[in-house]
């Protein structure tokens, strides 16, 4: 392509955007649709600016849904993947298996192979994460039940990718496959060697990022040159991409594995703010090159059987995602969220049909029919999105919006207190100041947790208590110290900006999992962090003393001086967590500090209170209630 060309069509592709999506904001469709409006309109079919037929657009699209999946991946860690195994592998699972079996059900009754099937089914049996999630995260509805069960299929479908692309070879036993279609170089091996190569792919992958990418970007950190660290995110994207390309696998998903592999390194958060507004193009660049990919000239062609084709694959997605969520008992107006939103093909569609039409197991009239249909479908989504917020939420008596507004109606107390999260941990801290005479208002958005809680006669309200309004509603205003028991590190920091900006004179005591998510509160200005398990497990070892002979009171001390010189040392940490060498200079001067007071502490004449602790008439006197 000209300078020139690309020029021009740069400058098409900008001014698409920038009439497009605004004026689709303004009419309440959303980002998403705008792009893909503005890509049916400059496309080859309609106005005709761009490419032929999209193709080449879509090639350096597809870039952004690389990196969108990269950045997935990121939030990812393996023990949280582990946490939400049943989630992802129960939905998820059973949504892939159920919608590929009808698929191949239907394709074989319309006189299709087998292995023809197959593939089809594999390929339509995906939904689009990028336009879901984007959509979700627009109208805040990601922490919604319906949008957090949208986001486990999503994520097993980003991760059935692999597997799915990795047999496909298998399917072209039967179908000599066309050397002229073969663009990759392990095209022309064996079946079971390009099997081999593909897996080989994943292990380099997975060894590199840990072993080889790590100490890269710490290499790149000391620089501390910016830019340079940009680049460097992007050459592992692009690296990677290009690798699984050489194999024939998809470069998005290859992007994928390598962010959940760097999801517990140091430097997961400099990657997310480095890549997020590349993302943010690419993905615009994405949706209007799907909109430009329709062929409307093979849809006027035959205007029935796309039509037909195309809602027919949505209503079967439909049906399977519902009776999913049934038997998953999501509520009924969360259900249809969650079933509306994934009842369309994916953008992996794309990748999986070019796969198959590379390896011929399928003919071009099929491979044309189902890219088309799966590029319609995407299209009508964020339609779907509208006709149930505007038509379906309202007229259901637990849908999202109605219980929200209807509970935020109801908070009829204003206390000293407020604590979000009534779980375990919230549950435990609510208890303990109600014991002691402190009443506190109970917030939770979770439906079916707050129903359950009122059954069993506790007084909590449902809404998101990142809402600046619902706060105001549940006497935020005239409350002075407010509880987080969220355990969302997203969540908590979105509550803790929300409360700074809009309640600055509230004191803010928040729940974190981990230092590492302490880190992050601090750097948000929240004081009062408290990490789950620094006190149980203080707890435990004081225990632990205990059976080795050491005096009550000592024991509790010595357990109370650890927590006090250990939230010492984090908040001193917390500035030097970004220099991997540097802080673990300083961890280790710090914990030789902490032994060597904790040491001095243990030498103090003060232990000849224990006599008291440990006094058998005492403990029996407090157990008499005496």
């Amino acid at each position: 392509m000209a300078a020139s060309d690309f020029l021009a069509q740069s400058t098409v592709f900008l001014a698409a955007a920038v009439i497009c999506v605004p004026l689709a904001k303004r009419l309440g469709l959303g980002s998403v649709l705008g792009y893909l409006i503005a890509g049916m309109l400059i496309g080859p079919f309609v106005i005709g600016f761009i490419g032929e037929e999209g193709e080449d657009i879509m090639h350096f699209a597809e870039f952004g849904v690389v990196i969108m999946l990269f950045l997935i991946g990121l939030e990812l860690e393996p023990g949280k993947l582990w946490r939400l195994r049943k989630q992802i592998l129960g939905v998820g699972m059973s949504q892939v298996l159920a919608t590929a079996a009808a698929i191949m059900a239907v394709c074989i009754g319309l006189g299709l192979p087998w292995q023809t099937s197959l593939a089809v089914a594999l390929a339509l049996s995906l939904s689009s994460t990028a336009i879901v999630l984007q959509t979700l995260a627009e109208k805040d509805l990601m922490q919604s039940e319906g949008g957090q069960n949208s986001f486990s299929v999503l994520l097993f479908q980003d991760i059935a990718v692999i597997p799915i692309l990795a047999i496909l070879p298998l399917l072209a036993i039967n179908a000599a496959a066309d050397p002229s279609q073969s663009s990759t170089p392990i095209g022309e091996l064996p079946v079971g060697l390009q099997t081999l190569a593909v897996l080989a792919a994943v292990v380099i992958i997975v060894l590199g990022g840990r072993f080889l990418v790590v100490p890269l970007l710490r290499v790149i950190a000391r620089s501390r040159v910016r830019e340079l660290f940009t680049a460097t995110a992007l050459l592992i994207v692009v690296s990677i991409a290009y690798l699984m390309q050489v194999v024939g696998l998809s470069a998005a998903l290859g992007t994928f594995l390598a962010g959940v592999i760097l999801a517990n390194s140091e430097y997961r958060h400099e990657l997310e703010s480095d890549l997020e507004p590349i993302k943010g193009l690419l993905l615009g660049l994405f949706f209007i090159a799907v909109g430009a990919s329709i062929d409307f000239r093979l849809i006027a062609a035959s205007p029935l059987l796309i039509a037909s084709l195309t809602f027919a694959l949505m209503a079967i997605k439909f049906t399977v995602l519902f009776i999913i969520g049934k038997v998953f008992k999501l509520a009924i107006g969360q259900n249809f969220l969650f079933a509306l939103g994934l009842s369309q093909a994916g953008e992996f569609g794309f990748v999986i049909f070019s796969f198959v039409a590379r390896q011929n197991i399928a003919d071009s009239g099929v491979i044309s029919i189902g890219m088309a249909v799966v590029a319609l479908s995407m299209t009508l989504t964020p339609f779907l999105f509208i006709a149930n917020e505007k038509l379906i939420q309202p007229r259901l008596c637990d849908g999202t919006e109605k219980e929200e507004a209807r509970e935020s109606d109801e908070v009829g107390e204003t206390n000293r207190v407020i604590i979000a999260g009534f779980g375990h941990f919230g549950s435990t801290v609510g208890r303990f100041l109600r014991a002691n005479g402190i009443e506190a208002t109970f917030l939770d958005n979770d439906p079916d947790r707050v129903n359950f809680l009122r059954k069993m006669g506790f007084k909590v309200y449902y809404g998101d208590a990142t809402r600046p309004d619902f706060l105001l509603a549940a006497g935020a205003d005239k409350a002075s110290v407010f509880v987080s028991a969220l355990d969302s590190p997203e969540l908590n920091a979105r509550l803790a900006d929300t409360l700074r900006r809009f309640f600055p004179h509230l004191e803010i005591m928040m729940r974190a999992s981990n230092r590492y998510d302490a880190y992050e509160l601090f750097d948000m200005g929240v004081e009062n962090v408290y990490r789950e398990s620094l006190d149980t497990s203080v707890k435990l070892g004081v225990d632990v003393l205990k059976r080795f002979g050491f005096g009550a009171y000592t024991a509790t001390r010595a357990g109370q001086r650890f927590v006090k010189y250990d939230e010492t040392a984090v908040r001193e940490l917390a500035a030097h967590r970004h220099d991997e060498k540097e802080y673990i200079s300083r961890a280790r001067e710090a914990i030789a500090l902490q032994e060597q007071l904790l040491e001095r502490d243990m030498s103090d004449k003060t232990v000849s209170v224990d006599h008291a602790w440990d006094s058998e008439p005492l403990v029996r006197g407090f157990g008499a209630g005496e």
